[in-house]
């Protein structure tokens, strides 16, 4: 699991950085990043319970404060394309010594931009991010 944790970090700074995001609440940070679950390594994916595919996005959340993770604080969020359809997405947290991330993963049949509805709670505040990502299936 050590192995996971540093690939996700190493994959979240190798990224170019447009494709990392920061998004401010107060004094929490939200960093996110969405790839195409392919540029994983099979054993990565399954050791992370993570479907490898050319039509499976990944969206990976950090929630921070003080840039340390926030254990206490939970993910949920949906997908929509633009035709309209939506499809929930269902996070699950990873723990690997102090770091801690919530990784989704949604279906993408083609070429797209995509609009991602999350709720970020935490300490009995609920907040909202929305975003707008172009997805390309391997």
């Amino acid at each position: 699991m050590r192995r996971l944790g540093l690939f996700l970090l190493t994959l979240c700074l190798a990224l170019p950085a447009a494709a990392e995001r920061l998004q401010r609440f107060g004094d929490l940070d939200v960093h996110y990043n969405v790839f195409n679950s392919s540029f994983l390594q099979p054993d990565i994916a399954a050791a992370s319970g993570l479907v490898r595919s050319k039509t499976q996005g990944v969206l990976n959340v950090a929630v921070l404060r003080g840039g340390k993770a926030v254990p206490a604080a939970s993910v949920s969020g949906e997908v929509k394309n633009l035709l309209g359809q939506v499809q929930p997405i269902t996070f699950r947290r990873v723990t690997e010594g102090e770091a801690v991330y919530h990784l989704g993963q949604f279906k993408m049949s083609s070429r797209e931009t995509l609009t991602f509805n999350l709720k970020i709670q935490e300490g009995g505040t609920t907040h909202r991010l929305d975003f707008n990502q172009e997805v390309f299936p391997d």
